[in-house]
């Protein structure tokens, strides 16, 4: 066990983990970041494929609107490192591309009547309508939009993205969630009618080790590839955490896991019912192709894959965001696919992924070939998205714990907002100023 106890230990460095790390630091505080990964970022880190290019595991970007990152880059003195480009968004569907990133768009795509592209058109209003999202919490998405948009419209637009998303919990998925999605979504826009994005120079993993830097700088120790396997507690307090055969001691524990993960860090020590809390949020795992090529699929960056017969919720080409100057020359792909754990493909072997990706990709972009491919890996994730139903802030575990030095933050609970960087690092800096009130208390002497 660590001879003095750190002010506080957090359990993992993605951008959550993070967040709360550099606010601590800052504050002046010792603090111990203790991550399984080799690298910082979480779902947000990078890989180099084998000719050095680095890019993150599975795409990642920030809006226009967001507020909680270029605060905190800002802090670390790299704000000119944001980059603010506009993107291409598009639809698959019925065998073609339709574009969709301005209003103009929307008018020109014909599966839709005109009325029916009036009312799909019309629900930014009816978004806007909404002030209070706690009173359509109780409703699935399809149960708040239908009868708004229309039943084709729904089956057309919506429903696909949400099915593709959410696999067997697509009907129980709360409104809440996607109106947060569309209000946020609709302020992304310039003056044209398209959506703009940020980017940081170098990706999310250069922003990721800056901030590690910056933690380490102020004192702050990190400890990679180091899962925590335990806690040990003794009158209401967590004492240290268990890693393999050393320990960890603070005053403080910030968690940042997935909940299950969480549970599974506490079981034996924590109460039963407070651990069936955790394990009562479902997750869905992610698969993501990251394909090296040598020339684009396409000249548009997020498609939106509409066509139930494809197995991806979207192909998001990067390099039609970021310059492929920034990757050699090449340009990067992701096909992205969520799935629950128990279907077989989350068993395949990455080559057996794929080949199975690509036989549909093929289908998509006839022209495709091969020999196109410099490069790919398949990265997975079993905690991709967590599953927000009806109801959902009614029994999401809030960050208190059974244990008065213990506190959790993790991207599930952001909601009614979905999971991102930008909410992760307002959780991260929210849960660092919880432990901050409770060290200036003494709750943990």
């Amino acid at each position: 066990m660590t001879a003095t106890p750190y002010d506080a230990v957090v359990v993992g460095a993605g951008y959550t983990g993070l967040a709360a790390a550099f606010t601590l630091a800052k504050a002046g505080k010792t603090v111990c970041v203790v991550e399984a990964d080799e690298t910082p970022g979480g779902l947000a880190g990078t890989f180099r494929f084998s000719d050095g290019v680095v890019i993150e595991k599975f795409y990642h970007h920030w809006f226009n609107n967001d507020v909680f990152v270029p605060e905190l880059v800002r802090e670390i003195g790299h704000e000119e490192d944001i980059i603010t480009l506009p993107s291409r968004n598009g639809m698959y569907f019925n065998g073609r591309i339709w574009n969709l990133s301005t209003p103009l768009d929307l008018i020109r795509f014909t599966p839709l009547s005109l009325f029916e592209r009036i009312r799909l058109g019309s629900l930014v209003f009816r978004v806007r309508s909404v002030k209070d999202w706690k009173q359509i919490e109780h409703l699935s998405v399809r149960e708040w939009l239908e009868p708004m948009v229309g039943e084709k419209v729904y089956r057309v637009v919506w429903e696909p993205l949400i099915s593709a998303k959410f696999s067997q919990y697509a009907d129980d998925v709360s409104a809440a969630w996607f109106w947060k999605k569309l209000a946020l979504r609709g302020s992304t826009r310039n003056s044209k009618g398209a959506e703009e994005l940020a980017y940081f120079r170098g990706g999310f993993g250069r922003l990721a080790d800056l901030i590690v830097a910056e933690v380490e700088k102020m004192g702050g120790t990190f400890l990679f590839n180091q899962p925590v396997t335990g806690v040990k507690a003794e009158q209401g307090k967590v004492t240290a955490v268990k890693l393999g055969d050393r320990e960890v001691a603070g005053r403080q524990f910030v968690f940042t896991p997935a909940f299950p993960l969480i549970a599974n860090i506490f079981d034996g020590v924590a109460a039963a019912d407070w651990l069936e809390r955790l394990r009562r949020v479902h997750y869905l795992a992610n698969m993501c192709l990251v394909l090296r090529l040598d020339r684009s699929l396409s000249d548009t960056y997020w498609l939106n894959v509409n066509d139930p017969g494809f197995p991806f919720v979207g192909v998001i080409e990067h390099t039609n965001f970021d310059s492929p100057e920034n990757y050699a020359g090449s340009k990067i792909a992701y096909l992205s696919r969520y799935l629950p754990v128990e279907d077989p493909v989350w068993s395949y072997t990455d080559d057996d992924y794929a080949d199975f990706a690509l036989v549909h990709l093929k289908r998509m972009f006839p022209e495709f070939d091969r020999s196109w491919i410099l490069d790919y890996r398949v990265w997975r994730t079993q905690y991709g998205q967590p599953v927000t139903e009806r109801d959902y802030s009614r029994y999401v575990p809030k960050s208190e714990t059974p244990f008065d030095n213990a506190l959790i933050a993790t991207m599930a609970q952001v909601y009614p907002e979905d999971r991102g960087t930008n909410y992760a690092i307002r959780e991260g800096r929210k849960v660092a100023r919880q432990v901050l009130d409770r060290l200036a208390a003494g709750s943990a002497d």
